[in-house]
């Protein structure tokens, strides 16, 4: 029973031991070459070892930021935004449902970023697998393409911006900018451009629901709810332009 006690609370608790371990550092000698002793479990008789390989521990916390870099370096930010802001000018609460509107995002972030993702493939990765390039070279030259990525949408006083917190001379090498500035710039840039979007497409609902309310205004309807009679028209007005395909177009031609 004690086993299985210490077994189920070292798993529940193994992520943040890593971190611990992570940000503590380690020294010269728990780095040996059979792999890093970070649990042992006793049963009172018996002594049981847990060791993990350093690589995999790297590894296993750097797919963790994962999810946060798809969504903070990639188009992922712009599209989500502007189908929640389409939603709501649709006046619909919860369809499509948010996992849906997120595989959306999801596939136009794969289709956009398609040629940044070839690059990636294959001046970092195959020269990585063929053992042509150090890993460090490998990171070095998938940072390349992303950064021109972001840069291309990054607006330029955004980019100041973010120069002037980190404290950086305005007047630098665009080469010469940390990944750290550029990223939080390109995060505000996606935001601005978002909002810019989402206001044109909420511009024609808008005005759908203003025209209801003024008749059923003037026809004395009070206690009916304009919201309730404008969302079948909204619906098939954005059926009979062919609405998602022009948000998806409008969004592709955003990123030029």
């Amino acid at each position: 029973m004690d086993r299985k006690f210490f077994m189920e609370t070292a798993r529940r608790f193994t992520p943040w031991l890593v971190l611990s371990l992570l940000l503590l550092g380690f020294s010269a000698s728990s780095l040996a070459a059979d792999g890093l002793s970070f649990l042992t479990v006793s049963d009172g008789q018996t002594e049981q070892e847990y060791s993990v390989k350093l690589q995999i521990l790297l590894l296993m916390t750097a797919l963790s930021f994962l999810p946060a870099f798809i969504l903070m370096a990639t188009s992922f930010t712009r599209i989500i935004v502007v189908l929640a802001i389409l939603r709501q000018a649709l006046g619909l609460q919860q369809s499509p449902p948010n996992r849906v509107l997120v595989g959306i995002a999801l596939s136009l972030t794969i289709l956009i970023m398609r040629p940044v993702w070839s690059d990636i493939y294959d001046n970092a990765f195959l020269p990585y697998d063929n053992s042509e390039i150090t890993l460090m070279q490998a990171f070095s030259n998938a940072e390349k393409p992303v950064r021109n990525f972001m840069l291309a949408q990054t607006q330029q006083n955004s980019l100041e911006q973010m120069l002037r917190i980190a404290n950086e001379p305005l007047d630098q090498k665009v080469e010469d900018i940390s990944f750290a500035v550029i990223l939080p710039a390109f995060v505000i840039s996606e935001l601005k451009t978002a909002f810019q979007i989402g206001f044109m497409l909420f511009i024609p609902f808008l005005i759908v629901d203003l025209v209801v309310a003024s008749v059923l205004m003037a026809m004395g309807m009070m206690m009916l709810s304009p919201l309730i009679v404008s969302l079948p028209f909204k619906l098939v007005i954005f059926v009979l332009v062919d609405g998602w395909a022009m948000t998806v177009g409008t969004l592709s031609a955003s990123f030029g």
